[in-house]
């Protein structure tokens, strides 16, 4: 591995929105696999690779000399494997994004959501094989654009200068008390999410709704995994699931979780209807169905993610005289979602997630 610092591509598309290449680093044992995405990505004039390692301790190593956008890490290796050294990453490279790149068995499952629980960004199928083929070659291109800064900055800013391009918060929107909160998230949004959920006390009784954009087989894991850090129970939303205080439903993945009002009581229902944002689930019908449900007593939270999802929810929402809520650009893996919703001018406050916890708290108000 050359140390010499990375040499600036001088071939990127014209158009491109970056001053420079996408810093690409692959962490995977498979030659076979370094050699597959090595391949890949060096299609892409927008990135450059510039270090691969075949273990966890060799990927510390090159760190210390290589600096790096996205770094896409196999978690289960020789070793030390990704898991473990992913704290240790994440400190010695902290402007860069990781990428999981991970099968869907149950302890892959596992393994990936405790790394993006972690601060990992995203995850993507390691296909069998074969499997490499053009549909799997644009979604990690897009995926990696993303996480480079392609998506969701204004012009040539790298990603830890840029703030809140754009955004026009307005304090005065959310009229109407909340009665229920929903989370709105993506690329980057289970590590937000986790830490808003571990500084929410539990006096704090407000149903919570959640759309993460996960693998329908992620779901189960995900639900646990909040569970776990939360203290509430956590359940699968389902068609006639009741929505209780103190509890977290979460969006199946086999469609969109919607609410409606069964008596008193507030319910669950699953649709299948295409959305706006092409995303299954998508975190636009939770909005819009809460807006109706709840006669706009709701307060919404849009977390990091690739996209637009939600921003029409929101909208709704807002025009009902709920409250709207977004994270910062400058914590966001992504600032896709958030982004959309804080330039629309219908988010009342822009915060990193910790901070945002103390405004969920205000906006609540005394329980």
């Amino acid at each position: 591995m050359d140390a010499r610092a990375p040499r600036i591509s001088e071939t990127i598309a014209p158009g491109t929105p970056c001053a420079r290449a996408i810093r690409v680093m692959i962490v995977d044992d498979s030659l076979t696999v370094r050699t597959v995405l090595s391949r890949i990505i060096s299609g892409d004039p927008a990135m450059n690779i510039v270090a691969t390692a075949g273990s966890a301790e060799s990927a510390l190593l090159q760190l210390a000399k290589s600096p790096v956008d996205v770094i896409l890490l196999d978690l289960e290796m020789p070793g030390m494997g990704g898991l473990e050294a992913l704290p240790r990453i994440l400190e010695r490279a902290r402007n860069a994004q990781v990428l999981v790149v991970s099968s869907l068995t149950r302890d892959g499952a596992e393994h990936t959501l405790a790394a993006l629980s972690m601060g990992a960004a995203e995850t993507m199928l390691k296909p069998r094989p074969g499997g490499f083929d053009d549909a799997y070659r644009a979604s990690l291109l897009g995926k990696i654009r993303a996480l480079g800064g392609l998506e969701g900055t204004e012009g040539d800013q790298p990603r830890s200068e840029v703030r809140e391009p754009g955004a026009a918060i307005r304090p005065e929107i959310g009229r109407k008390q909340p009665q229920i909160i929903a989370f709105g998230a993506s690329t980057g949004g289970i590590h937000a999410f986790n830490i808003i959920l571990r500084g929410l006390p539990a006096s704090l009784r407000l149903p919570i709704l959640v759309t993460q954009h996960l693998p329908q087989s992620f779901i189960p894991v995900f639900a646990r995994q909040i569970e776990g850090i939360s203290g509430r129970p956590a359940q699968i939303a389902s068609d006639g699931a009741e929505i209780r205080p103190g509890e977290i439903m979460v969006a199946s993945g086999m469609g969109h979780m919607t609410v409606k009002r069964q008596g008193n009581r507030a319910v669950t229902m699953v649709s299948n209807e295409p959305a706006a944002s092409g995303c299954m689930p998508s975190v636009d019908p939770m909005l819009h169905s809460l807006a109706s449900a709840y006669d706009g007593h709701v307060l919404a939270v849009i977390l990091s993610g690739m996209g637009r999802d939600g921003a029409l929810g929101a909208e709704q929402l807002a025009a009902a005289g709920g409250t709207v809520m977004a994270q910062d650009a400058a914590s966001s893996a992504v600032w896709g979602m958030p982004g959309a919703v804080a330039k629309a001018g219908i988010a009342s406050t822009v915060l990193p997630p910790d901070e945002l916890i103390g405004a969920i708290l205000r906006a609540v108000g005394p329980r």
